[in-house]
């Protein structure tokens, strides 16, 4: 347990079992979360998502960018992505994740979700570039959401809303047994980033 997690209202496990799923509450103020929201809006290299399902290459309106110690190859939705370098603002953040978690990462997954029309279907992030078991923590800033798991074989769902500037950090079997998405929605109409610091395991 790391030294921070005193200052934070952390919610250890909103999990019922099967896994470990941390919510640390707002770990940024909201001064801090919007001047890093304006940063990453202007300072990532943001591009359309691109996924192949049925056979078929995707464009989704949702942008991303990938970012990293080395030029990691991380591939998911049959599509292969090359890590960008760390920038100054990326590695700010990264710090302070560490530090309060007591986890490092090596690379960081980044979302733009324009409004509450984009969003993601459940997945579990299980990808064979993934370190096994490695922690996964989704920083947000920008519009709050809900977040939902959902476990794959009981169908039990865990709901909670993510606040701008929060942590949440998934960790050890969440992602063999629990399933995870961004609902759409019509009533949220502001853009949220969401910052997925993950251990892409470059020896598999």
């Amino acid at each position: 347990m790391s030294l921070f997690e005193d200052q934070f209202d952390i919610i250890e496990n909103i999990l019922p079992y099967d896994g470990v799923t941390s919510y640390y509450g707002k770990i940024f103020s909201e001064e801090e979360a919007n001047c890093y929201f304006d940063k990453l809006m202007s300072e990532i290299e943001w591009k359309s998502d691109e996924a192949v399902i049925f056979g078929k290459l995707i464009e989704t309106k949702r942008k991303v960018a990938l970012y990293g110690s080395e030029a990691f190859r991380y591939t998911y939705s049959g599509r292969t992505k090359t890590a960008l370098p760390w920038n100054n603002t990326l590695l700010e953040i990264k710090e302070k994740i560490e530090s309060i978690s007591g986890e490092m990462f090596n690379s960081c997954l980044l979302n733009l979700y324009h409004n509450g029309s984009e969003g993601m279907a459940y997945h579990s992030d299980g990808e064979k570039d993934l370190k096994d078991n490695s922690a996964i923590s989704s920083l947000s800033f920008g519009a709050e959401r809900k977040f939902n798991f959902k476990h794959k074989t009981t169908k039990e769902l865990v709901s909670l809303i993510l606040e701008n500037g929060s942590l949440l950090m998934m960790k050890e079997a969440t992602q063999k047994f629990w399933l995870h998405r961004l609902p759409t929605t019509t009533k949220i109409i502001k853009p949220r980033i969401s910052l997925t610091f993950r251990t892409i395991d470059q020896f598999k």
